[in-house]
């Protein structure tokens, strides 16, 4: 039997891999073994598919949010299309996470670097992740302005793809570069100081047993990730009315981003985060109120948002 590994986007070397290695240690899940992804939609589907002998992964690793570039879209709309509805009012865990669930969460401080195996001087192509050269767009056009900027799956695979190259260069970690062979030719390269990355511990729902301090006291310092999308979407106030339902309970909502619904144009679904455990009485409360209201809500769960600190990258 194969052991039970965690998925994460690859190959060897990407920040994902160092938030998998760090959730999976505070998760308990030490014994499973980090698997790379081609992508962050190949990373989450492996939680689905069946790879030999019985095996899928037991979780996975994604990126959903960075602070200069904002949300990550690949990852909000694969837990969009890969999840189900929430469970209905009557079921035994009412308006509970159905399909995949976030059991945990870790800010990584992003510190880029300019990885090669010429000069800094002759770099005339610079290869990275979309997000990693949009968090470097200002140091590249004051450093390299004539370079051309090509985007590639991930930053281990920038680093990858430019060794032995003397006019080509990746943004990517000094990790990578250790894994590659390459040279550091600039550190640190991204625009930011504070730059971090959110990533997400997926599971599927019902892996993980819920876990309270008290019996039937929700633990409080979690955040709840919920998508949503409205039934009466062209009618005025429609958005204003679904969101009252966390401010009519206390609930401080830390996030809200929209999506195509990639059915109609005009079609939005609406990721929210909002602080505190959906099974708490305010939050079924809100739940409660707002379910008749949307077409669908998904619930993707309530997790423990920890922080890595900057001399661990």
């Amino acid at each position: 039997m194969s052991s039970p590994f965690i998925a994460f986007l690859g190959p060897s070397g990407t920040y994902a891999e160092m938030a998998c290695r760090q959730l999976a240690e505070a998760q308990g899940l030490q014994d499973h073994v980090p698997r790379a992804g081609l992508s962050i939609q190949h990373v989450l589907h492996q939680l689905k598919e069946n790879h030999g002998e019985g095996v899928t992964a037991a979780a996975a690793v994604v990126p959903v949010e960075n602070s200069v570039q904002g949300g990550v879209t690949a990852t909000l709309d694969t837990l969009w299309t890969m999840s189900a509805p929430c469970c209905p009012p009557q079921s035994p865990d009412p308006y509970g996470p159905q399909g995949l669930e976030i059991v945990r969460a870790l800010v990584l401080p992003i510190r880029h670097a300019l990885l090669g195996s010429g000069c800094l001087d002759d770099i005339s192509e610079v290869l990275s992740h979309p997000q990693a050269l949009g968090q470097c767009s200002t140091w590249l056009n004051n450093t390299l302005p004539e370079a051309l900027q090509l985007p590639t799956t991930s930053t281990a695979e920038a680093a990858r793809l430019v060794k032995g190259s003397r006019f080509r260069g990746a943004i990517a970690s000094l990790e990578a570069a250790t894994e590659q062979g390459l040279k550091v030719l600039a550190y640190p390269v991204n625009d930011q100081p504070n730059n971090c990355t959110r990533f997400l511990l997926v599971q599927s729902a019902g892996e993980k047993k819920f876990v309270s301090t008290q019996a039937g006291h929700p633990a409080p310092c979690c955040t709840t990730s919920l998508c949503f999308s409205l039934q009466q979407r062209d009618r005025p106030g429609a958005l204003v009315e679904a969101l009252q339902v966390f401010h009519g309970e206390h609930l401080n909502m830390s996030r809200i981003e929209s999506r195509p619904a990639k059915t109609v144009l005009g079609n939005y679904v609406f990721f929210v985060d909002v602080e505190g455990h959906y099974r708490s009485a305010n939050f079924q409360r809100a739940l409660q109120n707002l379910y008749p209201i949307c077409e669908q809500l998904l619930n993707f769960g309530s997790y423990e948002v920890t922080n890595w600190s900057a001399e661990a990258v």
